[in-house]
């Protein structure tokens, strides 16, 4: 939590659940990762937080985007974006918006099969486009499985034809998974990327970009690596396999920007036991799985809390959302504990928030309303 987020939470008291971002720690954030990995030109992943106030930010610093439909890329471009400064990433597009994006003045897309392709040439002609791999996602907590990606054999084809129907086979592109614990699975993904990019430039493709995509962790519960030990693993396998002929870089931060500059305040609704002598006790609080905390699905991202009773006593919780949705439990397995003090009308933090959790937030499930934002 920074100084600014503790100061408006003691001095304001908003209602409960809110979200509370410090822009200041997105721009210290944007310029720790620059600072690790500064041959690489940063694309912010617009999905993880979409706020204004952070895009605006962002433009001022000389970030370009990363966007993952048309609502997106306006959202972009309201914040004073330039259309040349925004990729549409999505490897899934709607051919109007792909023609509305275009008429915009965006000119990189995305693709992963030979559909998206041809809507690209059609609604997209001469644009730069980049085509994602299936890399491995070992190692990330919130992995992206196969849902976006094709095997290398076929990325080469659909590269040797983005020339063919009149576009720019600009780059590749690959994503080791959100919140990505270990190094060693962007190694392996520069390795396997470097060596289609040779075998296109071999076979006469003017490919000139990498695209490294996002994953760079922040620490909720667990300690996660540095971002200058992520950026010097990712630049030193560069280097191992493209020599001195580097490719243009590009990356896609999301969760780094954004995340540890915001903190989501809670109030206790209950806590209750399901037997007398249960030693465990339920916490519900006023925000769960619906109310944005989505990535607690699988108890995979797994925040730090805070209470006004941090230091006492404390016991084995599991931990829910208010609705009338038994998937709405966030952490039953993961041996979170609590302070035994707990009680209803509490407020506790959720820390390191700022990423995902306003974006997932559904729209008055059970009539409970999103979660207000503050960005100061």
């Amino acid at each position: 939590m920074t100084p600014k987020v503790a100061r408006f939470l003691a001095d304001t008291q908003p209602a409960t659940p809110c979200l509370v971002l410090d822009v200041d720690r997105v721009a210290e954030n944007f310029r720790r990762l620059r600072d690790a990995l500064p041959l690489a030109r940063i694309y912010y992943a617009v999905k993880a937080n979409p706020a204004a106030p952070v895009l605006e930010r962002l433009v001022g610093l000389g970030s370009h985007f990363d966007a993952a439909s048309f609502q997106e890329v306006s959202m972009c471009l309201d914040a004073g974006a330039e259309p040349e400064a925004i990729s549409y990433g999505n490897t899934i597009k709607r051919e109007r918006d792909i023609a509305a994006a275009y008429a915009r003045g965006v000119r990189m897309f995305a693709f992963d099969s030979e559909m998206e392709l041809e809507k690209l040439a059609r609604s997209a002609p001469g644009s730069r486009v980049y085509c994602r791999i299936l890399v491995g996602n070992d190692g990330a907590e919130w992995p992206l499985s196969r849902k976006f990606g094709c095997e290398v054999e076929m990325a080469k084809d659909l590269m040797v034809k983005a020339g063919e129907l009149g576009l720019d086979p600009f780059g590749l592109s690959f994503h080791v998974g959100s919140q990505q614990t270990r190094t060693a699975a962007y190694e392996a993904a520069i390795a396997k990327v470097a060596m289609l990019f040779t075998d296109l430039v071999d076979a006469g493709v003017k490919v000139r970009m990498v695209n490294l995509g996002g994953g760079y962790p922040v620490r909720y519960k667990s300690e996660v690596p540095e971002i200058v030990e992520i950026g010097a693993a990712i630049m030193g396998a560069m280097v191992e396999h493209f020599g001195n002929s580097l490719p243009e870089i590009v990356i896609e931060p999301g969760r780094f920007l954004v995340a540890d500059a915001g903190v989501v305040q809670a109030e206790v609704v209950l806590v209750s036991r399901k037997a007398a002598n249960d030693p465990v006790r339920w916490v519900y609080l006023d925000i769960g799985r619906f109310g944005g905390l989505a990535e607690t699905e699988g108890e995979a991202i797994k925040y730090a809390f805070r209470t006004p009773h941090d230091g006492t006593a404390d016991g084995p919780v599991t931990i829910a959302g208010p609705t009338c949705d038994s998937t709405d439990t966030l952490y039953e397995k993961s041996n979170y504990r609590l302070p035994t003090a707990l009680t209803a009308g509490d407020r506790v933090e959720l820390l390191a928030t700022g990423a995902y959790v306003t974006s997932y937030a559904s729209q008055k499930f059970n009539g409970f309303s999103p979660l207000e934002e503050h960005y100061i």
